[in-house]
Order: structure tokens, then C-alpha cells, then sequence
């Protein structure tokens, strides 16, 4: 039997669940991006991209040279397919016009050009996350600038996600709406093929994911919660956990995804005009609309991360998600 590129997974896409031809290219477009970010991600220190630049981005991060070089090639290579009527990135400030040179299309792209990006000089995998929205007919002009308004949708407004993720293989975790399909970098063939169908994360787990070291800082559903999976046997939960933490949300997400888990970054008590810390419409909408197609679940603690109706292109929010058992149980320890 032969091999199911992403190119043919979706052209049969458009025929027996008729997705729109301009959203396969489109979705084609931004992998052929991911593998160019992979090779400059894969050569390290021997392409010149290790370090950081001497600027910040507009949450006041310093940008690592790889953040830089990913969001030139995503905007590069999307700008120009007629696809797309804005894009829009964590790495910049306003959204980003698609030239007047070139046609617009019904799309908009948001993304996190590199996530987990403070782990590059260690080698730690790191990825890109991607989603897609329909840009808001009345939003919609071939010559005007597009505003930041087209792109505050909240997260069920999605029509696909995904994320790229640069470890040992590379690979493009994609959802259309109906499932979330696995795809891995065939470098000899120089295609992504498809290899884990319709994953499903497990309802229960026994694995969670947190910044232990602010816990200090963690409100008290938080404390309580975290409190009784670290007593394992002896809690109340007569069950032992193990923690994992990455520090990048795509190599802790792609975990829980294949194995089932827990992934937890709440608000804290540091910065009480933030409601968190991971971005709603770069990283919580697209891993929530993936988490979700495969069966799992996602909360700020208070309510759906895909119900958050987005007030700014740069807004935060907690981040809850994996198995769902386990976010049932964090969700009605936040309810009181």
C-alpha cells in the first residue's frame, strides 16, 4: 500500500468531507514552511541562528535570531498564494498586511512562528503553532488595511490548527475539524506522511505538566489540586503521579496528545493585571481545537479556552488541557 502524503491526505479531504481548495493549499502552503524552519532549526550553530537579537517582541521577550528567521519564512511564504487576507504573529506587534501586489483570500493565519524558543540553545525540540479563521465578511476589502478586529473570533470560530514539532522527527499534528491526523517529515522524500491516524488522548492519566517552581505563586484551586496528585497513593486520589515539564508547550503538548497527560500553566499572583501567561489566539486556541478533536479537553479553569471571546491579538489566558477527567476535576476545584 502506498504512502499517504499530506498533499493527498488533503485532496481526499476536499472530495469526501468537501474542504475548500483554497484551505488545502493554504494548509500546504504553511507545512512547506514548517520544513523550511526545520532544516534552519536542524543545522543549529552550523547556520549562524543560535542566539538572540537585540530586539523584543511586543510582550517584551528577547527575541532568540530562530524566532526572527521563523516568522520571516511564515510571512514569506504565505503572503503571496492569494489565500490569505491578514496574518497575524506573536513576534509582531500589529497584524500583518498582505501586499498590495498580490490577491487576498477568505483566510486569516495566526501563528507562533517558534514556540519554546528559550530552549534553542540547549537542543530542546521546539515547534510552530498555526490556526486558521475565516476573515469576517465585513472585515473583508482587497485594498484596505485589514484590522485587528478581523481576528478577535474566539477559538470554535477555528477551521483548522496545528503545530509543527523540530525533535528527533519532524512533525505536523494537523485537526480540519474532523479528528487530528499525524504526520511525519520524510526528508528523502521531502513530504509529510501521513503516520498516526485519529489519535485520541486518554480520558484518565497519570502524568501532569507544571511549573513546579511557581507554586508559591499558584492560586488555591491550583495549590489544592496539584497538592493531591503529588500525595499519590496516600491522597485522595489513591493514585501516583508523575511530572513532566518541558518548557515548551509544543514537546509538552505532543506528549499528552500521543499518551495522555496533563498540561497546566494557571495564573499567578506575580503579575495580577495578567490572566496568564500562554497567548489565547497563538498557542491556547490552536492546541485547545486540537486537544479537544482528539477527545480531550481545555479551561482556563473558569471556562472553555475555545469559548474566550479575544479582546486583543496579544491577550493571555490560563491554560488547562489534556485528559479529560483530569480537567473536569481542576475545573470544579476553580468552581469552588
Amino acid at each position: 500500500m502506498s504512502r499517504v502524503t499530506l498533499s493527498r491526505y488533503l485532496i481526499e479531504q476536499t472530495r469526501s468531507n468537501n474542504t475548500p481548495a483554497d484551505l488545502r493549499f493554504l494548509i500546504e502552503v504553511v507545512a512547506r514552511a514548517c520544513k523550511e524552519i526545520s532544516h534552519a532549526v536542524s543545522k543549529g550553530a552550523l547556520g549562524g541562528v543560535l542566539g538572540a537579537t537585540e530586539t523584543e517582541n511586543i510582550q517584551g521577550e528577547v527575541q532568540k535570531k530562530l524566532d526572527v528567521l521563523s516568522n520571516e519564512i511564515l510571512l514569506e511564504a504565505n503572503e503571496w498564494g492569494g489565500h490569505l487576507a491578514g496574518m497575524a504573529s506573536e513576534e509582531m506587534d500589529n497584524a500583518y498586511q498582505i501586499p498590495g501586489r498580490y490577491p487576498k483570500g477568505a483566510y486569516l493565519l495566526v501563528f507562533d512562528p517558534l514556540d519554546g524558543s528559550s530552549n534553542i540553545d540547549v537542543n530542546v525540540s521546539v515547534g510552530t503553532i498555526f490556526s486558521v479563521l475565516r476573515c469576517p465578511g465585513e472585515c473583508f476589502t482587497q485594498n484596505d488595511a485589514l484590522g485587528e478586529e478581523a481576528f478577535l473570533q474566539p477559538g470554535t470560530k477555528q477551521v483548522a490548527a496545528g503545530y509543527a514539532i523540530y525533535g528527533p522527527q519532524t512533525m505536523l499534528m494537523l485537526t480540519l475539524g474532523n479528528g487530528v491526523m499525524g504526520f511525519t517529515l520524510d526528508r528523502e522524500l521531502g513530504s509529510f506522511v501521513l503516520t498516526h491516524e485519529n489519535i485520541r488522548v486518554p480520558e484518565t492519566t497519570s502524568e501532569f505538566a507544571i511549573n513546579m517552581s511557581n507554586q508559591r505563586h499558584w492560586e488555591a484551586p491550583v495549590q489544592r489540586y496539584v497538592g493531591e496528585l503529588l500525595a499519590g497513593t496516600e491522597g485522595p486520589l489513591n493514585k501516583n503521579y508523575n511530572m513532566r515539564w518541558i518548557a515548551s508547550m509544543v514537546a509538552d503538548v505532543h506528549r499528552i496528545l500521543t499518551r495522555g497527560g496533563m498540561f497546566m500553566y494557571p495564573k499567578d499572583s506575580r503579575e495580577p493585571g495578567k490572566a496568564g501567561k500562554l497567548r489565547l489566539m497563538y498557542e491556547a486556541n490552536p492546541m485547545s481545537f486540537i486537544i479537544e478533536q482528539a477527545g480531550g479537553a481545555a479551561t482556563t479553569g473558569t471556562q472553555r479556552i475555545l469559548d474566550v471571546q479575544p479582546e486583543s491579538l496579544h491577550q493571555r489566558v490560563p491554560v488547562f488541557l489534556g485528559s479529560k477527567e483530569e480537567v473536569e476535576r481542576v475545573t470544579g476545584y476553580h468552581q469552588g
